[in-house]
């Protein structure tokens, strides 16, 4: 197995012999490299580990390995045993265990057993974040559907099944957000999530947030009010990030706050800092439990109502992005049946400069926001791609479904539509070879937007760099499709 095998490099005297002879004695598959070039190439091939002898680690090495390791995926920490005298040259950054000449066998053994048992602790790490990106893919295909399907039932039956469909919307935007937090615990846990940063005016960004909930206030019959002041509280941050911090406590305080309760939002600037004050009327937290709200499956014990749902994952995703974020989170609650509130510390970052983008969209040729659009839509899910298509049409536009990537690329290269929505799961040619090829034939004049259920960081700069436009994930309500097709996104 590629993975588990040790590499050696120790190019001068016996110790490269000596070392990949005692490890094969002791059951362990080792593997002689020649020089740092080959050692690199094993390493990004796959393996558990490597022993190196110091001195093949000259500053030329040294820097090539280093390179190497940079560039691992957030869930490697490669493993280097080095022997020798001195410090090591690879920088404290690397995962590197120094052993002193002379090398017993035994510890030479049990340092590489220790490196292979870490090794496959991080293969277990990936292989259950591949798992969690392709079951939230899977999740959100269906979400997607079902959402867009709600959105066109609501523009067409006027008063008729008002509070089922609002049921129905509410509760696939509920199961969107189990899912999105469900994806992003074991990233933002392990800091491992990127923050594109800017500058923020948390006021309005709050503002923003409070108006997205006040449906689901009134639907629970509670008083929502914002109070956030005339003057810009401008952080560094970034604006997605913030936004879930902000409804992961908006949501939390509607929650478990009962009819006729009340939950208050309020931005303030204080000692250098932004200061955002989130207060409820609601169920409050118990002592006991207070210290505990920010851990990851935190429950209240004995909680037996479920009925709002939740995993327990909120409140952690929240305090490790305002630790991103250079801040803090602190809660507090007089006891049950008191109400509780959480507030969040960021550090200000002064005025916002003048004209300062907003958008997280990338700008390019783009068609003019009032043309009704010729669109192509690349999706292999029958039921959502059928929507989107009739959601597209009643807007105006003129929509060509497209079932694979083959036949995507064909169709706009033919046709020359203004923009393209593809799904980067696609079979034949998936969406990224989609995106190249058709940007590499019609240029800048066509608008290409992903709409996926990878979601992952890489996922997004992936497909920037594949050429996209604007990323989108799924389930996307139709109006955020309709703007990431136009000039206006």
């Amino acid at each position: 197995m590629s993975g588990e095998r040790i590499l050696v490099l120790a190019p001068f005297g016996r110790d490269g012999a000596l070392a990949e002879q005692a490890l094969t004695g002791g059951g362990l598959p080792a593997q002689a490299c020649a020089d740092i070039e080959e050692l690199c190439r094993e390493i990004a091939a796959g393996a558990g580990a490597a022993v190196l002898a110091e001195e093949a680690l000259f500053p030329a090495a040294a820097a090539r390995l280093q390179a190497l390791l940079a560039e691992q995926p957030p869930w490697s920490d490669f493993p280097l045993i080095i022997f020798g005298k001195g410090e090591s040259s690879i920088g404290q950054a690397a995962n590197v265990t120094l052993l002193d000449r002379p090398v017993r066998i035994r510890t030479l053994l049990s340092a590489a057993r220790a490196a292979l048992r870490a090794r496959r602790r991080q293969y277990q790490v990936r292989d259950r974040d591949q798992f969690l990106a392709m079951l939230g893919h899977e999740l959100r295909n269906p979400i997607s559907a079902i959402l867009t399907a709600s959105e066109l039932m609501d523009r067409a039956a006027g008063a008729q099944s008002l509070r089922e469909r609002v049921v129905v919307a509410r509760q696939v935007r509920h199961l969107s957000r189990l899912v999105d937090d469900l994806l992003d615990v074991s990233r933002v846990t392990h800091g491992k999530i990127p923050l594109r940063e800017r500058d923020v005016d948390l006021r309005r960004l709050v503002d923003r947030a409070a108006q997205a909930f006040e449906q689901a206030a009134q639907l629970q019959r509670v008083q929502l009010a914002c109070a956030v002041g005339a003057d810009p509280a401008i952080v560094r941050g970034d604006p997605l990030r913030l936004e879930q911090v902000v409804g992961n406590l908006v949501s939390n305080a509607i929650k478990y706050t009962n009819a006729g309760g009340r939950v208050e939002l309020r931005v303030e600037a204080q000692d250098g800092q932004a200061v955002l004050r989130v207060r409820d009327t609601g169920v409050g937290i118990a002592p006991a439990m207070l210290p505990r709200v920010f851990e990851l499956f935190a429950q209240a014990p004995g909680a037996l109502d479920r009925a709002q749902g939740g995993m327990g994952i909120g409140l952690t995703l929240v305090k490790r992005l305002v630790e991103l974020h250079r801040g803090t989170v602190q809660a507090a609650s007089e006891g049950p049946g008191q109400g509780s509130e959480f507030v969040v510390r960021l550090p200000l970052a002064g005025p916002a400069p003048a004209g300062s983008a907003q958008g997280a969209v990338k700008d390019g040729s783009r068609p003019s926001a009032s043309r009704r659009l010729h669109v192509v839509i690349a999706e292999d899910n029958v039921d959502a791609r059928d929507l989107l298509q009739f959601a597209l049409e009643q807007l105006g536009h003129r929509v060509e479904p497209c079932e694979d990537g083959v036949s995507a690329i064909e169709c706009a290269v033919v046709g020359k539509p203004d923009a393209m929505l593809i799904d980067l799961g696609l079979p034949g040619s998936d969406g990224y070879q989609v995106a190249r090829a058709v940007r590499g034939a019609l240029g800048e004049a066509i608008r290409l937007v992903a709409l996926t259920g990878y979601g992952q960081p890489g996922d997004r700069e992936r497909a920037l760099a594949a050429g996209f436009d604007a990323f989108l994930v799924k389930p996307a309500e139709i109006e955020a499709v309709a703007r990431a097709l136009r000039a206006s996104a």
